[in-house]
Order: structure tokens, then sequence, then C-alpha cells
């Protein structure tokens, strides 16, 4: 199951790399190719909270393969595209296909791990995700350099095929839940969701007017609703608020959305910036961010067994806070007159932080889990998750096109770049003041990782996870 886990997070930061090829391929503005990432990141969040029921309803191991096949069959439409509309069409038929194989992989964990075992488990579950979000620029990157970018989505083809044979070998069947579904809250949470999004990342297009903040309001509405439908729900809701009666559980599912909102966002403005200003390709680009994979990939499984016999909150806290500020040093050397080799240090310290954010933070929300509640805890804990990256995706966005329209004049975000690097046709004296507004942007991440910090120090202590 892993292997699906880690190819889908892996397309939630691949794109970012690919971002100045993608707009040259297909003569798109950078603020419309931003959408291929948003539309994935929120056909992937909406629908989480009800694919861990279904998942519940007719088994994991079916929702999973029904998932990877939707993926793989979509990662190569994505592949196929020759509009930037086409492509996000087939970008959000991949998160969908995601939606339906996370949850998955989370409840099978507390389902077949003892409390016991569980730390070890969530520090590979961890690993993975860690070294996903690494991976996804670097592979990225590579694929654009030697064979262009659509192969950052055919290269799913053969993964998936793999990961589909292994999971009907080996995930296992479990014993089947029956429930009904809460239709009226899955309206109500999709609607919400979509209306709050739209209305943040297309603000700075319709110029914060009536049309943005109304969609905004709109959508905070429809989700105030889905709060308080869940709370008249007795039997069967999409969301149990029983699961916020544990005090863990509520920070964790926030607090986790603070790290989707960060590692969704921060690649994006520095990938822009080192090839457009530095002139990298792409994969030097996504070379610098290889000490980050490597770290995380070797302490997150010993960081998870520690987490056995220690608390897991030092390691949160230290975690989220070395997250903030590896991204706020990332937005310091978004800088013509800075190396950006700098980044190689950098990377070690997001390593670090990786490895002590994913697993720690999961066994803290699913610690007081029943099994009977694992596919709806596991569904909300990686709905806030994508949540977080969802808005994290629209508001980078909105940020991004306010910082060049202010950087280098009204219009700037809707233009359309020629390429990266050295190709890109970028004046020299564009340089600084694109550099700038790449920087003002990523401290926007780095400020909700550091929030995150905070969160974490509310924490309540644990027992033992041996007791």
């Amino acid at each position: 199951m892993m292997l699906g886990f880690f190819m889908i997070l892996v397309d939630s930061t691949i794109v970012s790399v690919a971002i100045p090829a993608i707009t040259a391929g297909l003569g798109a503005s950078y603020s419309s190719v931003i959408w291929v990432n948003s539309a994935y990141l929120l056909a992937y969040a909406v629908p989480l909270l009800i694919t861990g029921r279904l998942g519940d309803r007719f088994g994991p191991r079916a929702l999973y393969i029904s998932g990877l096949a939707l993926f793989t069959l979509s990662s190569l439409a994505c592949g196929l595209a020759g509009t930037i509309e086409a492509l996000i069409v087939a970008r959000v038929f991949q998160g969908l296909g995601g939606a339906m194989v996370t949850p998955q992989t989370m409840a099978v964990m507390i389902r077949t791990f003892s409390p016991r075992e569980r730390g070890s488990a969530m520090g590979v579950w961890g690993a993975t995700a860690g070294v996903a979000t690494i991976v996804g620029p670097l592979l990225g990157g590579l694929l654009v350099d030697a064979s262009g970018w659509p192969w950052i989505f055919f290269v799913n083809v053969p993964i998936g095929v793999i990961g589909l044979v292994l999971a009907w070998i080996y995930v296992p069947r479990l014993e089947l839940t029956s429930r009904s579904l809460d239709w009226l809250g899955v309206v109500l949470s999709a609607a919400g969701m979509f209306c709050l999004i739209l209305g943040i990342q297309e603000g700075e297009r319709f110029d914060w007017d009536w049309r943005a903040l109304g969609l905004i309001a709109g959508g905070l509405v429809l989700l105030g609703t889905f709060v308080a439908w869940q709370s008249r729900t007795r039997r069967d809701a999409l969301v149990p608020l029983a699961l916020f009666a544990d005090r863990n559980f509520s920070l964790s599912a926030v607090t986790i959305a603070t790290v989707g909102f960060t590692v969704s966002t921060y690649m994006i403005p520095w990938m822009i910036y080192i090839q457009s200003v530095q002139g990298f390709s792409p994969t030097c680009a996504a070379l610098l961010l290889v000490p980050a994979g490597l770290v995380s990939g070797v302490l997150s499984p010993w960081i998870g067994k520690l987490t056995n016999t220690h608390q897991p909150k030092p390691f949160a806290i230290a975690g989220l806070t070395m997250l903030g500020l590896s991204v706020a040093m990332t937005a310091w050397i978004a800088d013509p007159t800075i190396s950006p080799y700098w980044l190689l240090a950098i990377s070690v310290l997001n390593g670090v932080a990786n490895s002590m954010v994913w697993g720690p933070l999961s066994m803290i929300a699913t610690r007081n889990l029943e099994p009977a509640l694992a596919g709806a805890g596991s569904s909300v804990y990686n709905t806030l998750r994508q949540v977080g990256a969802v808005i994290g995706s629209a508001a980078i966005a909105a940020l991004m096109d306010a910082q060049l329209n202010a950087q280098l004049g009204p219009g700037a975000g809707e233009a359309s770049v020629g390429g990266a690097g050295a190709s890109s046709g970028m004046p020299e004296a564009l340089h600084s003041p694109f550099a700038l507004a790449m920087s003002h942007s990523l401290l926007l991440p780095a400020a909700v990782s550091l929030l995150g910090a905070v969160m974490a120090c509310f924490f309540a202590r644990t027992k033992s996870w041996n007791d």
C-alpha cells in the first residue's frame, strides 16, 4: 500500500519543478498553471471524508485498488493533454483516485497494528510521506530535462500497474462495517470547500471584489452548516464529532493542516525563481533538494521507533519549528546576489524537520482511536492535511499574483513566461523585482509552519506506546 501512497504524494509536489516547462509547452500563464496543482489538491481533499467511510463499508482493499486504477489511467490522460484546460481536467480525476487511496493506508495500519507496534508502522508511513514530498521535485526535474513535462505523469503508469498487482496479492481483506452514507454532509462539505478555495485562488484576479468575498463567505457558511449538521447526525456522521473529544486528535488534525499548507506551497515560488532568474535547469534545481530526501528517509524510521518509548510531542514541536525556519531561510536566499547553493545546507535542515513531523503527528492523532473509528479518523486527519494543502496552493497563487503585480506592474501575474532559465528571455533588469516577489511569497508558508509549532506545544502528554 505504501507504493501507491508514495506515488500519490509525489504527484502533489512533482508539478512544482515543471511549472516553467508547462507554461512554455502549453502557452499558459503562471496564474493559470497553478491550477494544475490546485485542481489536483482540491479534487483530492474534498472526497476524503467520504472515501474513508466507503472503505469501512466496502473494504479498504476494494477502495485502494479502485482508486489506484483511476489514478493510473488519469496519469496517462495528463501526459497526453494538449491544452492547459485538458491537463487541469485530467488532474481532477487524478485527485479523485488519490482520495480513494490515501485513507485506506492509515485505516489498515490502525486496524492491523496494536498500539505497541504502531509507532514503527507510523514511522514507515511518515518516512513515505516525508520522502515523497521531497522526491517529487527531484524526480520531476530529471524527467522534464530528459523527456519533457508529460513524463512526470507517464512515469506513474508502470508504477501504478505494479502497485495494482502487489495490492491484489498482498493487501488484506478486512471485516466490513455496515454504514449508511451522509449524502447531505457530502454535498455541504464539497460545496463549502469548493467555494472557499475558488474565492481565495481567484481573489486577486477578481480584484477582491464582491465575487471573491462572496465565494469565501458562502464557503464558510456552507462549512459552518456542515459542522452543525454533523452535530445533529447521531449515527454514521461523515465526521463523528466524538473524534474531537480527544484533545490530541483535534490539535493534530489542525496541525497537520499547517504541514500540508507548507509542503504544498514553498517549492512553487522557489522553483520558479531558480529557473527563471538563476537559469537552473529543472534537474539542477531539483538536485539541490537531494539532502532533504536522504536525511528524511534515514531518520524517519528511527524517530518512529524512538516514539515507542519517548514522548512524540517534542519531536513534533522541533520538526515544525525547523520546517518553518528552513522555508524562511529559502526566502532569504531567493536573491540574485546570494548563491542558490546555500539551499543544499537548508535542505539538510528541511530533511530533519520532515522526519520529525509526519510520523509523530500521525501517532499523536491516532493513539486513542478505536478500530470502529479508524476509517473516519483517518479520513478527517488526511482531509485536514489536504485542506491545508489546497488552501496553501490557492493562497500562494493569490500571493504570487499580487507580488508580481506589485513588483513588476499590473498584469504581470497573468503574463505567459516562455520558459525557464537562461532561455526564458527575462531581461536582467527584471531579475531583482521578480526575485523579491518570490521571496515575499515564501514568507507565507514559513509563518504557517511556525504557527503549527505553536499549536503543537498544547498537545497533552501521551501514554507510552508500549502500554
